[in-house]
């Protein structure tokens, strides 16, 4: 029941009401300012762990100086409404304080965010001293490609290249997995990197599987693939149809798009050679030992000024003087045509049962035949199915021998070069799309050999 007041008392408790209404209120919200959760300092404020030179630095499009998170921006920069010195900051709380831009971890300092050398002022973030700089990952000395740290879009302060992501580390340009690497900076797995070093991946591959010796099946293919290499000196280079387009696609899926091949033609299992340079020059040199295949060869433009001279061959099964005939041959067209300055490999099926048969006395007047040898990750060096004799190889001439390194595939190096065994190799994930039971395929010839080279660009 609502209570009645008498007539007398209803103006006071009128004036009552009057008092509060006119009397003391709210304060009104202070508004953010600089020092707080969205001023120049913050977690993403110039400056933060995403900003100019921090470990995700150089070269990234989504964390570098003046990206999405970067001093500039028109809500969390330094200079922005809220930030310090806008036109609702100064006061007790202003730039300079303990908790505002200018403390030791904040943007700025006694030059705070805001003033004129501020965050987004004109010698900010893209200054001479910034992103891009003559000291930046992106100088002479950088890991080099059009999409490498040293970009127009690349950042570094002074800290910047040699941090432990950065060009400049242990992957830097010049070093023994240097840009150019399947994993470096570049992204052509190979490339020239800057006057410096191309590595440099030769594989002999016969690794043809199934009834009709050919790389239908896939099983020699995912092999080659998940090694990367840059040269494949290949025998009996069958795919599907043999038509040009199919060996173009094969060839791709074995070195990428863009590849360049040279396949020798009216054999039934014929040599040929896959690279990733250019071939400026290609032929075969006949085999007066056999009718079904002849002596495919390529010369390749490699970076610097020696061009790389591949051989794909494949002996005969016969005998091991038969192969000494056809090695007494084939130096005899090598010395007639390889110029003696340029890089040479011979590579492929060899089919020898010793390393001491007499066609590696005569291939050693054109190419290093010593050891040490390839071997897999059990130190097992034979090349046939059951890995008891030494069938395939890469040799090379003295001049390209002593450039030769470790080959390094995901997690394993192997200071002699591979051979490839997939059987054998762990973590097979480090040669995907490879599988275990590859290199046990039905008809699956033999295993592949693998060497590395850093050569000069200059």
């Amino acid at each position: 029941m609502a209570m009645k007041l008498p007539p007398f008392l209803r103006p006071f408790v009128a004036l009552g009401f009057l008092a509060l209404a006119c009397g003391p209120g709210d304060e009104p919200i202070t508004p953010p300012d600089s020092g707080t959760s969205v001023d120049a300092g913050s977690g993403n404020d110039a400056g933060s762990t995403v900003d100019a030179g921090s470990t995700v630095d150089a070269g990234q499009s989504t964390d570098d100086a003046g990206t999405s998170v970067d001093a500039g921006q028109s809500t969390d920069d330094a200079g922005t409404t809220v930030d310090a010195g806008s036109d609702v900051d100064s006061g007790p709380n202003d730039a300079g304080t303990t908790v505002d831009a200018g403390t030791s971890v904040d943007a700025g300092s006694t030059v705070d965010a805001g003033s004129t050398v501020d965050a987004g002022s004109a010698t900010d973030a893209g200054s001479t001293t910034d992103a891009g700089s003559v000291i930046d990952a992106g100088s002479t000395v950088d890991a080099g490609s059009t999409v490498d740290a040293g970009s127009t879009v690349d950042a570094g302060s002074t800290v910047d290249a040699g941090s432990s992501t950065d060009a400049g580390s242990a992957t830097d340009a010049g070093s023994a997995t240097d840009a150019g690497s399947s994993s470096d900076a570049g992204t052509d797995g190979g490339s020239d990197s800057d006057g410096g070093y191309t590595q440099i991946r030769l594989m002999a591959a016969n690794l043809s599987s199934g009834n009709g010796q050919d790389y239908d099946p896939g099983h020699g293919i995912r092999l080659m693939q998940g090694v990367k290499p840059d040269v494949v000196m290949i025998q009996e280079f069958n795919y599907k149809t043999d038509s040009a387009a199919d060996i173009r696609t094969m060839a791709d899926m074995v070195i990428g798009p863009g590849s360049y091949y040279y396949r020798e033609t009216g054999a039934q299992i014929p040599n040929g050679i896959i690279s990733r340079y250019p071939i400026i020059e290609s032929g075969e040199w006949t085999d007066s030992k056999v009718s079904n295949r002849d002596f495919a060869w390529a010369r390749i433009d490699i970076p610097g000024p020696h061009d790389l001279w591949a051989v794909s061959v494949h002996l005969l099964t016969t005998s091991s003087g038969n192969r000494s005939a056809e090695a007494t041959q084939l130096v005899g067209y090598i010395k007639a045509k390889i110029p003696t300055d340029d890089y040479l490999a011979i590579g492929g099926d060899f089919n020898t049962d010793t390393r001491s048969e007499a066609c590696f006395t005569t291939f050693k007047q054109v190419v290093n035949t010593s050891g040490p040898y390839p071997a897999d990750k059990n130190g097992k060096d034979g090349t046939n199915s059951t890995r008891s004799k030494p069938y395939d190889h890469v040799l090379v001439d003295d001049d390209l021998r002593q450039y030769q390194v470790s080959t390094v595939i995901g997690s394993s190096t192997f200071a002699n070069g591979l051979v490839l065994d997939s059987r054998v190799f762990t973590p097979i994930s480090d040669i995907y799309p490879a599988l275990n039971t590859d290199s046990g395929a039905a008809s699956m010839q033999h295993m592949g050999v693998v060497k590395t080279f850093l050569t000069p660009n200059f």
